[in-house]
């Protein structure tokens, strides 16, 4: 998206021009400063008609990842340094990350996808799972919540970041839609193959059995955070699952009857 002539709104906060500072420089000189669109429009570079006496047209140069990684480097150094989510305008992140503003709407078309992508640039890299396993599969995932609980404990600047993204709606609702319920739906997967591989029993609910095995997860590690967190937390928690909950006297009699769940 390329950047208007007017300073965009703000879909936070509404504001205009940064109230620290004026606009960017039309020429900045850090990561992705020469990327196609940071100068304006140029429909010979992007690949538009040529003038009559100008060069053949090309394609526009491909996204630089410098400049990506640069303007992500620069919302995490300036909410590092205190700055608050909802006041961070576009112009005072581009000036920050050495970019214009067009390298930014080129990739994000507003500040809540580019938090989001920050937020997830800052947390542990999703777990690479088969995909064909059932159990495994499960269980790399409930790890990999486990050892995120353990990050978030001891950064600070994650927990404030997470703290502040839920106190705007749009943006946790785009976290949500976009991080979690992907997440959420790969575990669900995951139950499912199980169930399907005759690992997990097929007459209950796949949610339910699904948020038997989350629920204890984050329930330490976001709403108990003095919980331990031990290596072996996953594997023992599975094991529970597995066996039941009942006495096993209980169980070798026939325990008391239940109905469906």
């Amino acid at each position: 998206m390329q950047a208007a002539q007017e300073t965009p709104q703000d879909p936070i906060t509404g504001d205009g021009p940064d109230r620290q500072g004026g606009h960017s420089p039309d020429r900045p000189s850090g990561p992705g400063a020469d990327e196609a669109g940071d100068r304006g429009p140029d429909p010979a570079r992007d690949g538009g008609p040529a003038s009559a006496h100008g060069p053949e047209p090309r394609r526009g140069r491909p996204r630089s990842a410098a400049a990506e990684r640069a303007i992500l480097d620069a919302v995490v150094e300036l909410l590092e340094a205190g700055e608050p989510l909802a006041r961070l305008s576009i112009e005072r992140i581009a000036r920050t990350a050495g970019v214009g503003k067009a390298t930014i709407y080129r990739r994000w078309s507003d500040k809540e996808a580019l938090f989001v992508d920050v937020l997830r640039a800052v947390e542990p890299s999703d777990p690479v799972v088969s995909g064909t396993a059932g159990l495994d599969d499960l269980r790399l995932m409930l790890e990999w919540v486990r050892t995120r609980g353990l990050a978030h404990r001891s950064s600070v600047f994650l927990h404030n970041v997470v703290a502040q993204m839920k106190s705007h709606p749009r943006l946790w609702a785009e976290y949500q839609r976009t991080v979690i319920a992907p997440r959420r739906a790969a575990m669900l997967e995951a139950v499912r193959r199980a169930v399907d591989a005759g690992e997990l029993r097929d007459d209950l609910d796949t949610e339910l059995m699904n948020d038997l095995f989350l629920g204890p997860v984050l329930m330490r590690t976001l709403h108990h955070p003095e919980a331990p967190l031990p290596d072996d937390l996953v594997d023992r928690l599975i094991h529970v699952l597995l066996e039941g909950l009942a006495p096993k006297a209980q169980v070798a009699a026939g325990g008391p009857a239940t109905g469906p769940v």
